[in-house]
Parts: C-alpha cells; sequence; structure tokens
C-alpha cells in the first residue's frame, strides 16, 4: 500500500476588494425606484433601492474599480442621476450617468 501524499491546496487569488458607493435619489411620486446599469446588465428591476420616506431613495452597492454606467428606473420610466459629475450618451439619444470608483 502506497502512502499518502499531503495535498496542497491552490493559492489564494486574491481579488480586488470592492468599494462601497452610495445611490440616492429623490422623487416624492415614485412607489418603486430601481438602479439599472453595467453592473448589474441594465436589468431594471435587479437592484431595487430602499425607500426612506419624504420621496428620497438610496442604494448601497459594492462595486469593482473602474467606471461604471447607470441610471434610475422609477415605476419603470428611466431616468438620469441629477446628481451625476459625468455623463456619457447612450446609443438611444439620451444620457447615462456614470460613477468611477478608484
Amino acid at each position: 500500500m502506497k502512502p499518502k501524499r499531503a495535498t496542497k491546496k491552490p493559492a489564494a487569488v486574491e481579488k480586488p476588494a470592492n468599494l462601497l458607493v452610495l445611490f440616492q435619489y429623490q422623487d416624492g411620486q415614485a412607489s418603486e425606484v430601481c438602479l439599472a446599469g453595467s453592473f448589474n446588465d441594465w436589468h431594471p428591476s435587479a437592484t431595487p433601492m430602499v425607500h426612506l420616506g419624504g420621496g428620497k431613495w438610496a442604494k448601497e452597492l459594492a462595486l469593482d474599480k473602474g467606471v461604471h454606467e447607470y441610471l434610475f428606473v422609477a415605476d419603470g420610466r428611466w431616468f438620469p442621476d441629477p446628481g451625476a459629475a459625468v455623463t456619457v450618451p447612450n446609443p438611444f439619444g439620451g444620457i447615462n450617468c456614470c460613477v468611477m470608483v478608484s
């Protein structure tokens, strides 16, 4: 009978840490607000925001380093972030907002 060899565990590969980004939106009439963007394949309902009362909505996301494009989706309608410092044209004739994570 052969002795068993000790098996080596593969070395851990360090993934860059995600950083938390706070998104905020104001809409006193909305009953549901979500985030859609490059971080969730632009799925309009994949990332619901939390209603804080008084028309305020917020969501904190852990995002990888880099530039992420996004829009708010309030009751099925798409809106840019009025507080976004950077925007880029999108293929639908509108703009996408950008957040840079470094």
